[in-house]
């Protein structure tokens, strides 16, 4: 099982004004039950619209997994403050746990998209 995952922007970020942007996000799980039944989950997402904290923001991210004998996991946090790429864009990490199912929880590890890939700076 995993640690419980502290989510601390959750609660220090302003909720009232968001700004216009999100991003994609894609990635697996780490591997659960390694001596049992060994697999790992999938997902895919966008987050939510960027929430002001900080001085920058965040983002609400929230998926669930792709389905492995029968059995989904989902996730519900917040992003980390931006982290700057070059050209005046960012992307934002996440490292956190899943929810239960099946007796057990996935770790995961997921940087999002590039904010915006396709406009000019």
């Amino acid at each position: 099982m995993c640690d419980s995952c502290d989510n601390e922007a959750r609660n220090t970020c302003s909720r009232t004004r968001r700004e216009q942007h999100v991003h994609e996000i894609i990635g697996s799980t780490f591997i659960a039950e390694r001596c049992e039944d060994a697999h790992n989950h999938r997902f895919a997402t966008v987050s939510g619209e960027a929430i002001p904290c900080m001085g920058s923001h965040v983002h609400e991210v929230t998926f669930r997994t792709d389905s492995f004998d029968g059995h989904v996991h989902e996730f519900t946090g917040t992003s980390s403050l931006p982290i700057p790429v070059g050209d005046g864009r960012h992307v934002h990490f996440a490292k956190a746990c899943t929810t239960a199912a099946d007796g057990h929880t996935h770790q995961f590890r997921v940087a999002s998209l590039i904010d915006n890939p396709i406009e000019d700076c």
